[in-house]
């Protein structure tokens, strides 16, 4: 298997992005703030797996507590003390701590000696109070996370508002950009089993598909991801869906997550198109993701719908950015819309990204099995998807190097 190609400065997920492992966390705090702090941090995607346990009392609490039973894994106890009492204290938690115990003190002086003294006594990090729970939920990551393991995949997740509104092209299109154009490695994965059309986008057929790495999650690891996998230049790859109504795809939340896994593992930018259903599997991949797209229509129903996905994601994501909206099919003729002022005041947000409707130009790309950028046409929408992957990565295009007649003919439908 060729080693995985990351740009400089990589492109993946932030280190408060990686998902903590399925961990014991117990925490004793001293005041309101720093618990409710905790919760919050508790409510978070990135620690899904993780059990926290909170509780009132401090390090004296905790020391009482722990008399004779086993620690957790992870241990976070505030003082309201500072200097020798801190330390002091810290002494007294150390006689009752498991060696394995990571602890994490939370104070409210901020200084450096303190700090040290901490650290020379095997706490793993002093944070000063108020807590950040995005900056906690970092620090407990980085105390779990393999220094020798290779960057992880930021994973981008689109779904449409309702059937047609054009996710899943969308989706395509600005995977085949982020690649092409931005030289970042890319897989699109299609999690639309029974309908997918990513291969069918690329003039492609897969011989295998996403649905047996689903079927047997346990197997799937970085020599079996690679011959599933459907090659498409130098920086694209698609895990297409089988798109086929001969069989029956009941898949467990557990094999979604173990599939998706793999794939953050072996690249840096991982699109996830997913079917417009709401099942466990399908929100849980939309809570889990690192960003979200909701591809909607200005009409009544997709503006109802984009409404409700954004009330129920602003919960369970408390701590991350709103999904980016992009306003497709804008403009059709002889069709009622909703202004782009009243969308934008109901659901909460400007959609970023407003496309107009164009049936040529997407038809022409469908029809020849190609993204809109590769149809060499200036049309304000292939701009709109330029700048939208952009957008989300956060890069320009790379310049662009002249293929030779080999590369041209290697991009071709395979046989």
């Amino acid at each position: 298997m060729n080693a995985t190609r990351y740009p400089e400065p990589p492109f993946g997920a932030a280190s408060h992005e990686r998902p903590v492992p399925r961990i014991s966390i117990h925490a004793f705090c001293e005041f309101p703030d720093t618990g409710a702090a905790l919760q919050r941090a508790g409510a978070d995607r990135r620690l899904a797996k993780a059990h926290l346990t909170t509780q009132l009392g401090g390090i004296a609490a905790a020391v009482e507590y722990f008399e004779g039973q086993v620690t957790p894994n992870l241990l976070i106890v505030e003082t309201r003390l500072g200097g020798h009492e801190a330390l002091a204290e810290l002494d007294r938690l150390a006689e009752v701590c498991d060696p394995a115990t990571k602890v994490v003190v939370v104070g409210r002086v901020n200084d450096v000696e303190l700090y040290r003294e901490l650290m020379r006594r095997g706490a793993s990090e002093y944070l000063v109070a108020p807590l950040d729970p995005l900056h906690l939920i970092e620090v407990i990551a980085g105390l779990y996370a393999d220094p020798d393991g290779r960057p992880i995949g930021r994973v981008i997740a689109f779904m449409g508002t309702r059937g047609g509104v054009g996710s899943s092209t969308l989706c395509h299109n600005v995977g085949w950009c982020v690649a092409e154009e931005f030289q970042i490695n890319t897989t699109i994965v299609d999690l639309d089993l029974p309908f997918g059309t990513a291969a069918l986008n690329f003039n492609d057929e897969p011989g295998q598909s996403v649905a047996d790495a689903l079927a047997t999650p346990e197997r799937l690891d970085d020599v079996l991801l690679e011959r599933l996998l459907l090659k498409r230049g130098d920086y694209l790859s698609l895990f297409a869906a089988p798109a086929s109504l001969e069989r029956d795809y009941e898949h467990s939340l557990e094999a979604f997550e173990a599939v998706m896994d793999v794939v953050r593992q072996s690249t840096p930018c991982v699109l996830v198109d997913l079917p417009r259903v709401w099942t466990p599997w399908v929100k849980a991949a939309l809570i889990a993701a690192d960003e979200i797209v909701l591809v909607a229509s200005p009409d009544l129903a997709s503006l109802r719908n984009t409404k409700n996905l954004m009330d129920v994601l602003r919960v369970n994501r408390p701590n991350d950015v709103p999904p980016r909206i992009i306003l497709n099919k804008v403009g059709m003729p002889r069709r009622p819309e909703i202004p782009f002022k009243d969308f934008a005041e109901t659901v909460g947000y400007e959609p970023a990204l407003t496309l107009a409707y164009d049936p040529l130009l997407f038809g022409q790309a469908a029809n020849n099995g190609q993204m809109l950028p590769e149809l060499g046409v200036k049309s304000p929408v292939v701009d709109g998807v330029r700048a939208f992957a952009g957008l989300i990565t956060g890069r320009k295009p790379a310049p662009q190097q002249p293929k030779s007649i080999f590369s041209l003919f290697s991009n071709k439908k395979r046989a």
